[in-house]
């Protein structure tokens, strides 16, 4: 089991990486190298999140029908084939968005599609197959374990662009993009090598019911509490996650960073989270979840702060403490708040909430990064305020944390009926299941 655990996190982690070449490098060529405006970037970006609606219907279709007697892989080959077609073109996007817009946007608009379309297939089918070799006492551990090498991989990618781009070219940058490419789709193919059986039967059946999105809606605003606390996970998901497309840009407009230091900047923030995980274990048992939540909300603020001031005063070095910051909240918040969100489900419906969990970051997510992509633009219209403009962005980022911690106050976790389903036993295991979702 401990081998099937390795290759199901190699395929996890070979999705994962297609994503950083994109979200940590070619954001900030669009954005500041190219002068593109940062909504319409954040748009070409979010594929991975409009198409989360397909995991639906996808995990149901391939329950039911396998194809060559294979219920996951082909769903997994096709969205990894069409993860690492994405990768391979976005280099082109760049190219030739500068020569001819309309053709390049086109080009982006394809690109990208297929790209979120692959991540969507790919991960619905291999956290399926996860569960179904796992079984419901093993699940825990399969989803650490590739949550783990997830995130070492993503730190690993990010220097290792990094160390490819160090002298910066338009060459370099399609060479650094098709070896992430072709590195990615090794890890898949020998991730699948001899994982799934080639019977049609699933040796632990797990048919968790796929709700539909009109059905958590109902459910959500059926009762105050629920309510309240899915809001309250919007703005903050919105404001933690949300971030992700203006970083880099920043950096490189307030410090006039290389793009070697700005897509290093995702394998600092990697490393803090990872840190910031074995401090949310030394605060378990110690401190109370609702504790923990606003610690790294606080925490997540200030981040955003010392962010937004560090082009005015302290320089990069104020900078990268603001990003230490942020990945040292991240972790603790994504823990804490999984936490609350398994407690305070209603007996029958936990798969139920964890899909509106997986709804609320997806949709969360996308809202933060344009919601500040906007404000970024808009603000950028006065003259001589393009630092302004971000620095303003970030400022909201921290707004959004502390509103949502003022509809924390209000939230009575007692309100809820804890459900009776598997609990995930560490934190490493719920951030995982974070991750998951």
């Amino acid at each position: 089991m401990f081998l099937k655990r390795l290759q199901l996190g190699l395929i996890h982690a070979a999705v994962a990486i297609t994503l950083v070449p994109i979200n940590s490098t070619l954001n900030r060529i669009l954005i500041e190298d190219q002068g593109l405006a940062a909504t319409l970037v954040v748009l070409l970006f979010s594929p991975p999140y409009l198409f989360s609606f397909v995991q639906v219907a996808v995990g149901s279709f391939s329950d039911r029908y396998p194809l060559f007697g294979l219920r996951r892989t082909p769903y997994i080959v096709a969205g990894l084939m069409l993860c690492v077609a994405g990768l391979m073109l976005a280099a082109q996007v760049a190219l030739i968005l500068p020569e001819n817009f309309w053709l390049g946007l086109g080009l982006g608009v394809v690109t990208f599609g297929a790209w979120g379309m692959g991540f969507n297939l790919a991960t619905v089918s291999y956290f399926s197959l996860a569960s179904e070799i796992s079984g419901e006492q093993g699940r825990s551990k399969t989803t650490a374990t590739m949550f783990f090498m997830m995130i070492v991989f993503i730190i690993g990618t990010a220097a290792t662009l990094s160390r490819m781009l160090e002298n910066y070219t338009p060459d370099l940058l399609q060479g650094a993009f098709m070896t992430v490419a072709l590195i990615a789709w090794g890890m898949g193919v020998l991730g699948l090598l001899g994982l799934e059986k080639r019977d049609g039967r699933i040796a632990n059946p797990v048919y968790e019911e796929r709700y539909s999105l009109k059905t958590v809606i109902r459910e959500i605003r059926s009762n105050r509490q629920v309510a309240l606390f899915f809001v309250y996970l919007m703005l903050m998901l919105a404001a933690v996650l949300g971030q992700d497309v203006l970083l880099e840009p920043f950096a490189a407009r307030a410090f006039e960073l290389p793009v070697s230091a700005t897509t290093r900047i995702t394998s600092i923030w990697g490393t803090c989270y990872l840190l910031s995980l074995v401090v949310a274990g030394m605060l378990e048992g110690r401190v109370s979840k609702l504790t923990v939540a606003r610690m790294a909300s606080w925490l997540g603020a200030a981040a955003f702060g010392v962010v937004a001031i560090s082009a005015f005063a302290g320089g990069k070095n104020l900078f990268y403490f603001g990003v230490v910051l942020l990945g040292l909240a991240t972790g603790p918040a994504t823990v804490s708040n999984l936490s609350l969100m398994l407690d305070m489900t209603v007996p029958g419906k936990v798969g139920l909430f964890i899909g509106a969990w997986g709804s609320a970051s997806a949709f969360a997510r996308l809202l933060g990064a344009v919601i500040t992509a906007i404000f970024r633009d808009l603000a950028r219209l006065a003259p001589n305020s393009a630092v302004m403009g971000y620095a303003a962005g970030f400022v909201l980022l921290g707004v959004f944390l502390v509103v949502s911690l003022i509809i924390l106050r209000q939230i009575d976790v007692k309100a809820f009926q804890k459900g009776g389903g598997e609990r995930p036993t560490s934190v490493i295991e719920r951030a995982a299941l974070a991750g998951e979702i």
